[in-house]
């Protein structure tokens, strides 16, 4: 399934369980960050599981704050791919990433 065909499920979703009529987009942009809090827990523990189940929670209260905001997250996505296509570098040992003129 493609990543627009699911997110527009997950909204059908929302819609039918009256989340998107009924909350706002600062509710859902803090449930994401409850989740994210959930995500890093299960990081830690090395909790598989846990760390799918985190990243989906994630990406459910993401679409919804797009849809409360009138966008959609797969364009946010394309958006996003397109300012960093032609970047060049790599990721060092350290985390710093070393940005290259080639």
């Amino acid at each position: 399934m493609s990543y627009a065909a699911i997110e527009m499920k997950i909204i059908q979703w929302s819609e039918a369980r009256k989340i998107i009529p009924n909350s706002t987009a600062e509710v859902q942009l803090l449930k994401a960050m409850s989740e994210m809090g959930e995500l890093a827990d299960a990081t830690i523990k090395n909790d598989k599981e846990a760390i799918v189940d985190s990243v989906g929670d994630v990406m459910v209260c993401l679409i919804n704050y797009c849809a409360l905001q009138d966008i959609h997250l797969v364009d946010c996505m394309e958006i996003a791919y397109d300012q960093i296509k032609n970047r060049k570098g790599i990721l060092l040992p350290n985390g710093v990433f070393q940005k290259t003129l080639d």
